[in-house]
């Protein structure tokens, strides 16, 4: 079933875990004016210099791989090269190639190629064996940073004794353009490069996170909308599986990720953008880096992805940009068609927002969507939908009685965007029968406004983020500034740092947290007072299963 009209554009939902995280605000843990020192630590490759600042120090624009730009464009990341002398590790680093408008960290570098760098928040005052979350920025495959300041670590280090890892890594054409079919053996694996520059990281990690205070051996990979999708993938990979302990996949299910042929057209789609012949393909390493970019954008644009589903977020079009199952890095599908088997023993947590929708709706300015009566929603959903109309709304109004033509219309697009593929995750995970799946739906409602109008947003796509790393201070970001936000973040912060220290999410005065099986389907609600709830989406998981059967290809 293709998306809704009207509805999620797939390419604004993977752009848009950049965007989510845009309001230039700090933390308080990280505010300018706030006392700091400077502090040194030794890793592998040489001595750094961070800064320490309200009990947390903050490495940043670490390099963990070399250049891979000028003839290294397109190839796999080397180890960086040690170093003499202490090396400054107080700013932020590059971000990869992309409009500057789509990187939200304070004082953050122009964006450019040479990109492989990634920032450490660890508690002050040593100690050793804390847990290590490893996060994957948002922006899908083509934008974002892990500079973000929604995304600042201190807090979650602060407050929860683990440490945190957050990375750049190269993206859109520089990360997915696949060469395999015209450059051979040298360029085998480009179609996998921006997932391959993380297992580097990940590598890193296991090197240099001792130094820290972090256990190499406790290691929670985690990420949200398009650093969730990356999360997916790295959960699947058999070569990745000793670097990493568990995995939480927030708003950014991939059950199916693109192939070498539709790949392939991709690139011959783009050279033919470029002007470029296919047997002169080698050309690609002399285009300029602004080239690179426009022709990028004008492919999208060209080519709209389209996605959702139980499949997952990524586009499999051809004209779109994403990991492929490459026989090496990627052998198979990351949950299809079961799930993993080098990671059956590790737990996972996987969920989505209520009202992710609202989220693009506010994007795009689409103010109607707020306000539609009974034949806006017909009128919305038939295009995609046809005769079986009357039937999803039916469904969709006997699940949630009393709701607003708007809310079925935003609760249909949010299930079919985020929710569909994660219930296919989580259920292929549970019959696996080895570790556990843990399932969330986060209900915290933000009370940021669409703009020029006093509708609500809700729990819309991303504001998530401020909630699980307890940037919630500045009442700017998308989590709102409800009085209530602060428990909602201490809520969600505490679970994820307490799953990743012992494999299972919980925080204080809150339910105990089940895992999800075929039976009850336990389903955590995250709000400000959390609750177990069987089966949530039970409705819509039902509806689903006829409208777009999950059947393997």
């Amino acid at each position: 079933m293709k998306s809704f009209e009207n509805g999620v554009d797939r390419r604004r939902l993977l752009a848009g875990g950049a965007a989510i995280a845009g309001s230039l605000v700090l933390p308080w843990a990280a505010r300018a004016d706030a006392p700091s020192e400077a502090v040194e630590i030794e890793v592998a490759e040489g001595r750094l210099r961070g800064v320490r600042t309200g009990g947390v120090d903050a490495y940043k624009g670490v390099p963990y791989g070399d250049s891979v730009s000028g003839p290294n464009r397109f190839k796999p990341a080397r180890p960086v090269a040690p170093w003499t002398g202490v090396r400054d590790a107080t700013r932020l680093g590059t971000p990869t190639l992309q409009d500057p408008t789509t990187v939200y960290g304070l004082n953050e570098p122009a964006p450019g190629e040479d990109c492989l760098v990634l920032n450490v928040w660890t508690p002050a005052g040593g100690g050793k064996g804390k847990p290590v979350m490893f996060y994957s920025h948002g922006g899908g495959y083509t934008t974002g940073s892990g500079g973000s300041t929604a995304q600042d670590g201190s807090m979650l280090a602060r407050e929860h004794d683990v440490v945190v890892v957050a990375h750049n890594h190269r993206l859109g054409v520089l990360g997915y353009l696949y060469l395999g079919e015209l450059g051979g053996a040298e360029y085998a694996g480009s179609g996998n490069q921006g997932l391959s520059d993380i297992v580097l990281a990940l590598k890193w990690v296991q090197r240099n996170i001792a130094a820290f205070g972090g256990d190499p051996g406790n290691v929670t990979i985690f990420g949200e909308s398009g650093g969730g999708a990356k999360t997916s993938c790295l959960y699947a990979m058999p070569s990745v599986a000793p670097l990493f302990s568990k995995a939480i996949i927030q708003s950014g299910p991939v059950v199916r990720i693109s192939t070498p042929d539709v790949a392939a057209q991709t690139t011959r789609f783009y050279l033919d953008l470029l002007g470029i012949a296919p047997a002169d393909w080698r050309k690609l390493l002399d285009v300029p880096a602004p080239q690179v970019l426009a022709a990028q954008k004008a492919l999208l644009a060209k080519y709209p992805g389209d996605s959702g589903g139980w499949k997952g977020i990524q586009s499999l079009n051809p004209g779109s940009y994403g990991p492929i199952v490459d026989g090496g890095l990627l052998p198979h599908h990351p949950f299809d068609p079961t799930a993993p088997a080098s990671a059956a023993g590790k737990p996972l947590m996987i969920g989505w927002l209520d009202r992710e929708a609202a989220f693009f709706s506010w994007q795009n300015k689409d103010i109607e969507a707020f306000r539609l009566d009974e034949a806006g929603l017909k009128a919305r959903l038939a295009p995609r939908l046809g005769d079986k109309t009357p039937m999803v709304i039916d469904a969709l109004r006997a699940a949630h009685p009393g709701a607003s033509p708007s809310d079925l219309y935003l609760t249909a697009l949010s299930y079919h965007a985020m929710g569909a593929g994660s219930v296919v995750t989580a259920e292929r995970k549970a019959a696996q029968g080895k570790a556990p799946v843990y399932v969330y739906n986060i209900a915290y409602r933000s009370n940021r406004k669409m703009d020029g109008t006093d509708i609500e947003l809700g729990a819309m796509h991303a504001s998530d983020i401020p909630l699980v790393f307890n940037t919630v201070a500045s009442p700017k970001t998308l989590a709102g500034d409800r009085a209530d936000r602060f428990e909602a973040a201490r809520n969600i912060s505490t679970m994820w740092a307490n799953f990743a220290r012992s494999g299972k999410p919980s925080a204080p005065g809150q339910p105990a947290w089940p895992a999800y099986d075929l039976k009850t389907r336990s389903t955590m609600v995250l709000d400000v007072a959390c609750s177990v709830v069987p089966d949530r989406f039970g409705a819509e998981r039902k509806l689903w299963a006829q409208l777009d059967p999950a059947v393997s290809a």
